[in-house]
């Protein structure tokens, strides 16, 4: 096949779907409201049932749903029917998931399903099925075209009970005013975590490199060199006076100067960068960034307290 080919392949895929995105955009109203208001207003969670392409769109409708504020869980349907309806409990709605509404272990499993919760709520394609019989609301996800050429592979479906299940997770997270430090709570391994969350004080240098303003050059090189930073911190008892680099002792050699006169203070930058140990990394990395520098002094009440370094900020996820 011709690469235009496949490329046209793709957009006419796209274009299917879109399509059937759109059509489900128009069908949202008042049954997709009242199935927010339940699931809202339980007293228990919210499980999500499905089978077969369903239940891998389930379990990510319940990782969304976990991760923004709603606890969910998954519950494959020939799993339910087989021992495992006791994770149900009264207290509960159950969001069941499934294209034709009508595969044998729905079918059987449905009356259960509305018995041992408190609301029932089915995401199906087909409204006459008996998914939707026992139903409390429905969310319509019927389309008019797979996006499959032999019309079999789940494709369109499964990207409108996706796309449901965001606009649900949205839905509620609005509800319950769910704000960036919430996310970050159920996220503090990752990088979307690290950056609402992480203080720099999380991400200090095991180093503190450090001189007085009256060090000799030999001793500044010698602060320098025992660390890999590049850099150390002219200091009097712990209140930042500047800082020395690598840089300035070699503009100090270009000049010609006699090292054995020159003294720390000669040769420092003052006023360098600064940033509270309790301040958030990502702001560190933010005057890093805009004043492009490598390392950033950290402080404590003002005093001087380590140093944290571009790079592991970088390796952590911090941007």
């Amino acid at each position: 096949m011709e690469r235009p080919n496949i490329i046209s392949i793709a957009k006419s895929t796209l274009e299917i779907e879109i399509s059937e995105l759109e059509k489900l955009k128009n069908r949202i109203d008042d049954d997709f409201a009242k199935a927010v208001e339940i699931i809202h207003s339980a007293k228990g969670k919210l499980i999500v049932v499905g089978i077969g392409k369903s239940a891998h769109v389930g379990n990510k409708i319940v990782a969304t749903l976990n991760s923004t504020g709603t606890p969910s869980q998954f519950l494959h349907a020939s799993e339910a029917i087989h021992g495992d309806l006791g994770v149900i409990q009264k207290q509960d709605v159950v969001l069941c998931i499934s294209h034709s509404g009508n595969s044998p272990e729905i079918v059987t499993l449905v009356p259960y399903l509305k018995d041992y919760s408190s609301s029932l709520i089915g995401m199906t394609g087909n409204k006459k099925s008996k998914l939707a019989e026992f139903s409390e609301i429905i969310l319509d996800t019927h389309v008019d075209m797979e996006a499959c050429p032999n019309k079999l592979a789940p494709t369109s479906s499964t990207t409108l009970q996706m796309a449901l299940g965001d606009a649900l997770a949205i839905a509620l997270m609005e509800l319950n005013d769910f704000k960036e430090n919430d996310f970050a709570k159920f996220h503090p391994g990752g990088s979307l975590g690290k950056n609402l969350i992480s203080k720099v004080d999380d991400f200090l240098s095991s180093q503190k490199p450090q001189v007085t303003e009256d060090s000799t050059v030999r001793d500044v090189i010698i602060s320098i060199s025992a660390s890999r930073h590049g850099i150390t911190v002219v200091t009097n008892e712990n209140e930042i006076i500047g800082v020395v680099t690598d840089g300035d002792l070699r503009r100090m050699l270009m000049k010609g100067e006699d090292v054995s006169v020159v003294l720390a203070k000669d040769i420092m930058s003052a006023n360098p960068k600064t940033i509270e140990k309790d301040a958030l990394a990502k702001e560190a990395m933010k005057i890093l960034k805009e004043n492009n520098i490598g390392q950033l002094i950290v402080t404590e009440n003002g005093k001087y307290f380590g140093i944290i370094d571009l790079h592991k900020l970088l390796d952590e996820g911090i941007n």
